[in-house]
């Protein structure tokens, strides 16, 4: 009797080797594709087409979406996380979200093994793996693409063998699209000292547009509405996607520190998330004191290094999500932002829980809250241990 193995499907060549690999292995292939927001409606169709064609036993679609943003997203934007301070970690949500949605299933299913098609080389071969087992440890990981170590070439002479014919690569440029944020990769990022033209994102050439000014409003860190009109966390990203990609919002290309140790390079193109990381840091700055404002840096990026770097299953990430989530009480109000070709600028923010009242104090001129002789005695107090250190090194 075969064995069931599930197998995280993308309906690319790797993926399709694998359900054909693994058929010849012995095993029933059960494909699911997880949605983290990069498939649209025809391609979803297309890759559901091509399971059965391929010998899967069964195909299941999973629209993970808004799990992605609950699981995942909220805590980026509660954490303010980019990696070096550019990078989304768009890829490094979806992956863990996805694999955890494959895991799921499978275990649902009774299957004996998991399977996905990350090849040896990158980053994406530990996240699914880790996952893998802390999730479903009884079942058995497969990795044909990583274990064979097959060149595009080889992978499709054998589906051509069986009946199955992919095109040759034609594009200058890999695309990964999700939700979060697009990633580009290409000859120029493998390169430090070359960089992407824009003709490779897939928002384009940026023509002359002319300024944009939208507000958003969060409610406890969540964005909650865009110009008023209150809509869902997925809905309002697509829509944030969709005017900020034209003007070229958050793209660049980012260099660091892979997991296994090596330096890379990517092209990323992600305007929602940069739109809404830099109005829920503006509206924090107006809401949170400033010690708050001081960890919430250091432990929101040690957050994304632990979802990056493969260790969101480590206790320490549930404990950063609890502090980030408690800092957000009080993160409530509206951003006013104005988008310009390849920037945006924070014009205005207000909260009912702002820190600053000019009724009360204006800063470097007038104040309700001390006197002038006051304001003398804590100076003095305040730089007393710079004057005794001086003083000493000075003997």
């Amino acid at each position: 009797m075969s064995q069931l193995a599930v197998l995280a499907f993308s309906g690319g060549l790797d993926t399709s080797f694998c359900v054909l690999h693994l058929k010849e292995q012995g095993y029933d292939v059960a494909t699911v594709t997880v949605n983290t927001g990069g498939f649209s409606p025809e391609e979803l169709a297309r890759i559901e087409a091509a399971s059965p064609r391929l010998g899967a036993i069964s195909h299941t679609t999973v629209d993970a979406r808004a799990g992605l943003f609950e699981g995942y997203l909220r805590y980026l934007v509660y954490g303010n996380v980019l990696r070096g301070q550019m990078y989304p970690l768009s890829v490094s949500a979806e992956r863990v979200c996805q694999a955890r949605a494959v895991a799921e299933l499978a275990k649902e299913m009774g299957a004996k093994a998991i399977a996905h098609g990350s090849t040896g080389a990158g980053n994406d071969q530990v996240r699914f793996d880790v996952a893998f087992r802390a999730l479903a440890p009884d079942l058995e990981i497969l990795t044909p693409i990583r274990d064979l170590g097959l060149s595009r070439a080889e992978e499709m002479a054998y589906c051509a063998e069986r009946g199955v014919v992919f095109p040759e690569k034609t594009k200058d440029y890999s695309i990964n699209e999700g939700m979060w944020g697009t990633s580009v990769g290409g000859r120029e990022t493998l390169d430090a000292w070359t960089t992407l033209p824009e003709a490779a994102f897939p928002g384009g050439v940026i023509g002359s547009l002319s300024p944009k000014t939208l507000t958003i409003s969060f409610d406890g860190g969540v964005p909650v509405a865009l110009d008023g009109n209150a809509m869902d966390p997925v809905t309002l990203i697509a829509q944030l996607n969709a005017i900020g990609r034209p003007y070229g919002i958050g793209r660049g290309v980012h260099l660091g520190d892979t997991i296994l140790g090596i330096k890379g390079r990517v092209g990323f193109e992600a305007p929602a998330a940069h739109l809404l990381i830099g109005a829920h840091r503006e509206l924090e700055k107006l809401v949170l004191s400033g010690k708050q404002l001081f960890w919430k840096e250091s432990l929101g990026n040690l957050y994304g290094s632990l979802l990056h770097e493969g260790h969101f299953f480590d206790p320490l990430a549930r404990d950063l999500e609890a502090f980030l989530e408690s800092s957000q009480d009080r993160v409530r109000g509206e951003v006013r932002l104005t988008l310009h070709p390849r920037s945006f600028v924070v014009e205005g923010v207000q909260s009912p829980y702002s820190l600053m009242d000019p009724r009360i104090a204006t800063y470097g001129e007038a104040n309700k809250l001390w006197t002038g002789a006051e304001a003398a005695g804590f100076a003095k107090v305040f730089g007393v241990q710079q004057t005794l250190t001086l003083k000493a090194k000075s003997n």
